[in-house]
């Protein structure tokens, strides 16, 4: 069975100006979900979800399908698509939550979004992130020796002064491992900035002002799941929601329910490492620097041009 890739598509871009995922930034116009989905397949993956908004779902589907419905896997057997939408009201039943909240709940509730949809063991990617070759491979690897397995789910990491923008602040997920390389902690950090003396800061969960270690394994939202992730993280959404009902803004990240699995002992998380160096567009003004790098890669026969 081919692990499925799960594609956090429904960002508004708000950050960068518009709708980031369909940007071409590829030198016949590819996006980096274009790359994300050709090192998939050429690691083993055999579908590909996306958690889109419902009002770009029917554009995104065409441009989608119109691209990729040529695309074979290594086997010869077509790649497979399906697209699910995230909205602020689809949630469980009998959870309620304040109307003059405005936004959806976050990563870890865009996930939920596929709960029908997926049967296999599952990675977990972020739309506007290029992630490379090596940490796909990594990822099916692990996912296809984890079949059949319950509880056992596993996030490749990348070095924190590996994933910053020179252009404004970030989020991370910062992580604390084992000695047996195993996720004890991740916990969300937002506004991080590289100062000009070099040192690296962020917010951590409790609104403070913190420094962090550059070479600090992080959470870029490239997470490897088998089924029995979405009853478990289901059960700790109604609860954040219960908590934070009167929120406008609380979101519910990935990295929070991981933790709650793994504080709680129903999941065990493995800390995969990879050669590959991330980097993507956060704001619009890392635009130009991503382009340079995929022609850079086409330039050294990495990928070819066009991808498909």
């Amino acid at each position: 069975m081919k692990p499925t890739l799960l594609v956090l598509a429904a960002g508004m871009g708000s950050r960068y100006g518009g709708l980031k995922q369909m940007d071409g930034v590829g030198p016949s116009g590819e996006t980096i979900i274009d790359y994300s989905i050709y090192d998939a397949v050429h690691a083993g993956f055999g579908k590909v979800v996306y958690i889109v908004r419902e009002y770009f779902k029917d554009e995104f589907a065409a441009l989608v399908t119109k691209k990729y419905s040529h695309v074979q896997c290594p086997d010869g057997t077509p790649l497979q698509f399906d697209f699910v939408t995230q909205e602020l009201n689809k949630l469980p039943a009998g959870v309620t939550y304040n109307p003059e909240r405005e936004k959806p709940w976050g990563t870890a509730h865009a996930v939920l979004m596929a709960k029908d949809v997926i049967r296999e063991p599952f990675a977990v990617i972020n739309g506007d992130d290029y992630y490379g070759k090596e940490s796909f491979k990594i990822m099916a690897d692990w996912l296809i020796s984890h079949a059949g397995t319950s509880g056992q789910y596993c996030m490749v990491g990348f070095e924190l002064d590996h994933t910053l923008s020179e252009s404004g602040g970030v989020s991370r997920g910062i992580c604390t491992a084992s000695s047996q390389n195993t996720l004890t902690h991740v916990e969300e950090h937002h506004n991080i900035i590289q100062g000009a003396d070099g040192r690296i800061t962020g917010n951590n969960s409790n609104g403070e002002n913190v420094v962090l270690a550059a070479d600090t394994p992080v959470s870029m939202n490239m997470w490897g799941f088998t089924p029995d992730y979405f009853q478990k993280s289901e059960v700790i959404l109604k609860d954040f929601i219960e908590k934070n009902r009167n929120e406008l803004k609380a979101e519910f990240y990935i990295p929070y329910a991981v933790d709650c699995m793994i504080k709680d002992g129903s999941a065990e998380v493995e800390l995969l490492s990879t050669p590959s160096h991330w980097f993507g567009v956060t704001f619009k003004e890392d635009r130009p620097g991503v382009v340079a790098k995929f022609q850079e890669f086409v330039d050294k026969g990495i990928y070819p041009t066009p991808l498909y």
